[in-house]
């Protein structure tokens, strides 16, 4: 491996994933397959639809009886008002209502599109996914098996697909982190002129998360890739200190 090189390597041939399942356990025997295996500072990114259906984070929506307001915006733009219920369920903030779309602040403190409901690649017409509840948990469990059965310590990255203000396109970002520093910060450093660095921060979780994404995709069936040679602060860390404060946030 060249010195710098970073290389993401997916992880295909992974089983339908259900509730209940050991999720990490079957990554380590997927990985362990496609001969990539696991390696001392790989970063293990994971969708987090995988993550929710393993941990039964599906709605039936035939148990759903929608309220008159989730009703009223489903008629206004022919939407299921089921969906719309569940996505208003988990909900704590309507930041924005427009073009068929809520904006949610969820009970994470992510701000996204439908609170991070779904359907997209979930079995059944009548089946929606919601995001797992703690992510970061999520990823630390995932984090512990893989050591436990490889003896090898990873970081591990729970991502989404959110789209961005000002922006055309969707992106992976990180809403859940194990074992690494989701943030690397220059703030004090010197640039190459000598500049002191006063707002330099780079997410860096984020980009490994959008990395990853060029080797899943959305269509492919693999729901998770290995980062292999980038190096990170290996160190307990949280996916909310990507959360700007509300009181730094001009858009709030």
């Amino acid at each position: 491996m060249s010195p710098g090189a970073v290389f993401i390597l997916p992880i295909a041939g992974l089983p339908e994933i259900h509730a209940g399942e050991n999720l990490g356990a079957l990554l380590v025997q997927a990985l362990m397959r496609t001969e990539i295996g696991a390696q001392p500072g790989d970063i293990l990114v994971v969708t987090h639809k995988i993550v929710a259906k393993a941990e039964g984070a599906l709605v039936d929506l035939r148990t759903v009886e929608p309220s008159s307001f989730a009703l009223s915006f489903a008629a206004a733009w022919s939407k299921d008002p089921r969906q719309v219920e569940v996505v208003l369920r988990h909900t704590k903030r309507i930041v924005r209502m427009d073009h068929g779309v809520i904006i949610s602040e969820t009970q994470h403190g992510l701000i996204c599109a439908n609170a991070g409901v779904d359907q997209s690649n979930i079995e059944g017409e009548d089946v929606v996914c919601v995001l797992p509840d703690d992510p970061d948990r999520s990823a630390q469990q995932i984090a512990e098996t893989v050591r436990e059965m490889t003896g090898h310590e990873l970081g591990v990255i729970v991502s989404d697909t959110f789209g961005r203000p000002w922006r055309e396109g969707l992106t992976n970002v990180a809403i859940g982190v194990a074992g690494i520093r989701p943030l690397r910060d220059y703030i004090g450093m010197k640039d190459a002129q000598g500049r002191t660095l006063k707002v330099t921060a780079l997410a860096i979780a984020d980009e490994l998360a959008g990395a990853a994404e060029l080797v899943m995709g959305k269509l492919d069936r693999i729901p998770a890739a290995i980062i292999r040679g980038y190096q990170v602060e290996s160190e307990a860390g949280s996916s909310r200190e990507l959360l700007r404060k509300p009181e730094l946030d001009m858009f709030r």
